[in-house]
């Protein structure tokens, strides 16, 4: 079975880094990641049934796997909710397929979010699992926006080895996770070095080519001779 380019490169280039940065003494103690559960739930749909098969279909077209119905675990008569009805759906990716799913997630649907800023850093357990909620399953290119008819979010949990919340944010930075404080600091690099090209810029330039200022306007105005029909008409003598 064809691996795919992230899991490929976790074990040939992101595994020595992590090895490297946290001075792991033995190999078996890198992270990594052990599973991907995405969630979903119908709310309070006015046609249960049709949303959760919506539901359905799209968790099955975003993951590639058939996913399960959950169930309400009590009943509470304020929601018009019985025990054991199916209440959202939910799919599990193990091995190959959830490295591709990170792949596809992390380098395609994220970057189609509208105003996109980053992924929380704050959305860890403090065991090392990280849950991001999506709110809009069009960001999927899996997802044709011709047939949507209702808008579905999502949870995604992503469930690690680590032992801590840092040694998780750095496994997931070294996956590509947009994160938004490493957002922030590259925005703040590149404007930083966009600044630096244009004073450049600007001091390469000659100065005859340079705008007037305002100074230099006033000086070139008086030291001009006034025109001809501005000129004080003197008066002939008259000769006796």
């Amino acid at each position: 079975m064809q691996k795919s380019e992230l899991q490929i490169r976790y074990k040939e280039q992101i595994v020595p880094r992590l090895i490297e940065k946290h001075n792991y003494k033995n190999i078996h103690q890198v992270p990594k990641v052990e599973k991907v559960v995405i969630n979903t739930s119908i709310g309070s749909a006015p046609d249960p049934k049709e949303a959760l098969e919506i539901a359905r279909e799209d968790l099955a077209m975003i993951s590639g796997q058939r996913p399960i119905s959950t169930l309400a675990k009590k009943s509470i008569s304020n929601f018009k909710l019985r025990k054991g009805q199916a209440i959202g759906a939910k799919v599990t990716l193990r091995g190959r397929r959830m490295y591709e799913f990170l792949e596809r997630f992390i380098y395609t649907a994220l970057p189609r979010i509208r105003d996109f800023r980053g992924v929380p850093t704050k959305s860890f357990d403090g065991r090392g699992n990280y849950t991001l909620g999506i709110k809009d399953q069009a960001i999927f290119p899996e997802i044709d926006l011709d047939r949507v008819k209702r808008t579905i979010g999502f949870d995604i949990t992503i469930v690690t080895t680590a032992r801590s919340d840092a040694e998780a944010k750095s496994l997931l930075e070294e996956m590509g996770m947009p994160f938004a404080d490493r957002v922030a600091a590259l925005r703040k690099q590149h404007q930083t070095h966009q600044n630096q090209e244009e004073q450049q810029n600007h001091q390469d330039q000659p100065e005859s080519s340079s705008a007037p200022t305002q100074e230099q306007i006033s000086n070139l105005s008086s030291a001009s001779p006034a025109p001809p029909d501005s000129q004080p008409k003197q008066k002939k003598s008259k000769r006796k």
